[in-house]
């Protein structure tokens, strides 16, 4: 399994941005919360490209109750915005996949149809942020008995895990791997996402990370120095194999 933690070289700057592959963002125009439509979705990536980026996952939400989106839905967005960064130049690898609710729709899903991954059988998913499902153990075993390996998105963002920072184990054990948001650590989200974050890294249980990118707001909390400081200081070192 690769992560997204890459070694930095000799030559590199010591402040220089430590990841250059991201594996969860909304920048597609136009079907989830994210990107409302091509022009923002261009400014986007070329903040990930002037940020180092070479590489980009876009994650559409696909959720029963919001967003139903489909591949042949997400895979015409990803060509419009792949002809968009050619025609302004911008040179970055482009591809998508999908953030998956783990509700009901998503079991009709994956009993029906082949689901877009971020790369292989990886899978990316995520949990309610209001209640805890009452159903992981059976959802991930699903997940894996279907073929997939489930990479649960930024579960430092799950208010319910704050109180017990051992369910991040638990989580692992059931055979989640673990992917934390960038500007988690930064306190973006708050002190206590914050919190739980840097125990994820300081404990060796993150997996992968990710921008979650939505918006102007993100793209520009992630470019600060204050920010890159923050990175460097939990990221920067860590191996990183490439896909």
């Amino acid at each position: 399994m690769f992560n997204l933690f890459r070694k930095k070289k000799d030559s590199e700057p010591a402040g220089s941005f430590p990841v250059t592959t991201d594996i969860h963002s909304h920048i597609l125009p136009g079907i989830d919360d994210g990107s409302p439509d091509i022009a923002t979705s261009l400014k986007l990536v070329q903040g990930f490209y002037d940020l180092g980026y070479k590489k980009l996952v876009a994650t559409p939400h696909v959720i029963g109750d919001f967003y139903r989106n489909t591949p042949e839905i997400i895979n015409a967005k990803l060509e419009s915005l792949k002809d968009a960064c050619a025609a302004a130049g911008i040179d970055i690898q482009l591809s998508a996949a999908a953030e998956y609710m783990l509700d009901d729709y998503f079991l009709d899903l994956l009993k029906k149809e082949q689901l877009l991954t971020v790369h292989e059988n990886l899978l990316l998913t995520e949990l309610p942020y209001s209640v805890p499902a009452s159903n992981v153990e059976e959802l991930v075993f699903a997940i894996i008995t279907s073929g997939y390996k489930p990479i649960l998105a930024h579960p430092e963002r799950y208010f319910y895990y704050h109180h017990n920072f051992s369910e991040y184990e638990r989580l692992k054990e059931l055979g989640f791997s673990l992917q934390v948001n960038l500007l988690s650590l930064t306190g973006y989200y708050g002190s206590p996402v914050a919190k739980a974050a840097k125990y994820i890294f300081e404990n060796d249980l993150a997996d992968f990370v990710g921008t979650d990118m939505h918006h102007a707001r993100h793209l520009e909390n992630l470019s600060s120095n204050a920010t890159n400081i923050i990175l460097n200081k939990y990221i920067a070192g860590k191996a990183f194999n490439n896909f």
